[in-house]
């Protein structure tokens, strides 16, 4: 009489268990991983829209008229809260329905920064940028 080939039922419920446990831990982390490169999308446009600004007063003297929402990204929209002719505040939102929806960063023309908002389980940071589910700063 010959054996029967291939797994037994045990053996693939043991497999699908040590599967599940695996992607249980893998997910919040590449989720994470995820949320944090798309974060640079808001470090990179906020930097580069004070470059713009600050090319806009050279010519202008002032800072009032420059169109702040230009170049929104997917996950991020721009805006300017405070915009007068000599100070200004740009502010990334991220955008409903993306993994980035609940961050909200600043950046004034003394090259202030503040995290103010962030999704829960994330820290706030008055003082920077966060970067990372723990509050670091970059």
């Amino acid at each position: 009489m010959q054996r029967a080939a291939g797994f037994t039922l045990l053996e693939a419920m043991i497999v699908l268990a040590i599967v599940a446990l695996l992607a249980s831990i893998a997910m919040p982390a590449y989720t994470e991983y995820v949320i944090r490169g798309r974060l640079s999308e808001a470090y990179s446009g906020l930097m580069s829209k004070r470059v713009e600004l600050e090319q806009f007063f050279q010519d202008n003297r002032t800072f009032v008229g420059y169109d702040c929402t230009a170049n929104s990204t997917a996950n991020f929209s721009f805006s300017c809260t405070t915009q007068t002719a000599t100070t200004y505040t740009l502010q990334a939102d991220g955008v409903a329905g993306t993994t980035t929806d609940d961050f909200v960063f600043t950046l004034t023309e003394a090259n202030a920064r503040a995290t103010t908002n962030v999704p829960s389980g994330w820290q706030a940071a008055a003082n920077c940028w966060v970067i990372k589910k723990s509050g670091s700063c970059g």
